[in-house]
This record gives structure tokens, sequence and C-alpha cells, in this order.
């Protein structure tokens, strides 16, 4: 059995995604043994705590300074004794030492194909970004963390044509919907 840690800092639709996909039989022989969020009032903690899925609020504010707080997420995650992290909109930069003890097991779900829009814009930004800049193919990719910001080898990417019409709300519910998710 596959133990994935989810680690979020909003609504959580990926994570509910991976619950479904869990609940449906789409994913297979795998367990969310546990969410973390940065945010205490991000949707994703309520919506694991409605399946029975211990989650935790874990935030850089509440500790003395970074290295407290990344000894503190560490030991946090080593506790589910993880196969697989999966960072589904976690705004929190990755310890070093996180990424050296789980080298090739955190991904990242990223809302949009990472050689177009490689800033460090998150949610409803990356889908203005990709509307001011005029691209006309956008989407979702996944890949490896390393010590860079997005940039460890990507596994998945799945594109999404940027229609005449589109707001970036009307965007980022496509991407999620036809790419992330």
């Amino acid at each position: 059995m596959l133990r994935i840690l989810v680690c979020v800092s909003g609504g959580g639709t990926n994570l509910q995604a991976v619950m479904d996909a869990i609940r449906d039989g789409r994913i297979t022989n795998t367990e969310i043994v546990g969410v973390i969020s940065n945010n205490k009032n991000a949707y994703a903690l309520t919506r694991a705590g409605q399946s029975g899925i211990d989650a935790v609020c874990l935030s850089p504010r509440d500790f003395p300074d970074r290295a407290a707080f990344n000894q503190a997420f560490l030991d946090k995650v080593d506790s589910y004794s993880p196969d697989l992290i999966v960072l589904a909109g976690f705004l929190v930069t990755i310890p070093a030492a996180m990424i050296e003890n789980y080298r090739n097991r955190i991904i990242n779900i990223h809302p949009s194909l990472i050689f177009l829009l490689r800033r460090r814009v998150y949610g409803l930004k990356v889908h203005e970004a990709a509307l001011a800049r005029g691209v006309k193919v956008t989407g979702a990719t996944v890949h490896f963390v390393d010590e860079g910001t997005d940039t460890g080898p990507i596994l998945l990417q799945k594109s999404v044509e940027v229609q005449e019409d589109d707001t970036p709300e009307s965007l980022q519910l496509r991407v999620m919907e036809e790419a992330e998710w």
C-alpha cells in the first residue's frame, strides 16, 4: 500500500481529486496518511477531516524562526512515514533536509506548463499571467521537487487550450478539471 502525504495551503481541490480517485478505484493500492497545511483556515483541512484523514496545520508564523519551523515540519512529515509526498498548492519552501531525505519522493502539482510560466506565481495569478502573456496553450505540470523553484524533472504535463473569451477564473477552472485533477 502506497502511503501518501498531501501538503496544501488552500481549498484542497487537488486533494479532493486524489481522495475521489482513491474512493472510485482510479488510484489503487494507495492511502492518504495525512494532510499538512501552513494555513489554519485552509478548507483542505476540513476536506481531510470529513474524510477521516489526519490533518494538521504547521505555520512558519508559529515558530521563532525558519529553522525551528523546518525541524518541526520535517518531524511531522517523518511521523507519517510517507512513501510519497504530494505538494498540492503548498506555498511553503521545502526544507533542504526534507528534499534530501525524500529525494524523488516529493512531487508538485503546478497549475501551468512550467516551461512557459516559470515565475513564482500561484492560484489565480498563474492564469492571469497566462492571459496577459497571450499564450494559446496552458495546462498543468507534475514534477519532482528539487532544491530549485519548479526546476525538478518533469513527470507529466497536460495542455489546455486557451479560449478567446477566457477569464482568469474560467481558465483556472478548466485547467483544474482537464489537467490538474
